[in-house]
């Protein structure tokens, strides 16, 4: 059985960025009674779309 690790938080800079309201309302909506923030909900758009523009590149 492997041993319980404390999950390590990576470091994070802030950055402000403008979003349409049209998209904040339907990310908002997708995330309603999920256990996700807006925040965890975009980064993990962008890295989708970052590894889609790797495959593409190749």
């Amino acid at each position: 059985m492997a041993g319980f690790r404390i999950p390590k938080i990576p470091p994070t800079t802030n950055k402000s960025i403008r979003f349409p309201n049209d998209v904040i309302e339907d990310v908002e909506k997708a995330i309603v009674g999920k256990e996700c923030t807006f925040t965890a909900f975009v980064v993990a758009a962008v890295r989708n779309a970052l590894e889609e523009l790797k495959e593409q590149e190749k």
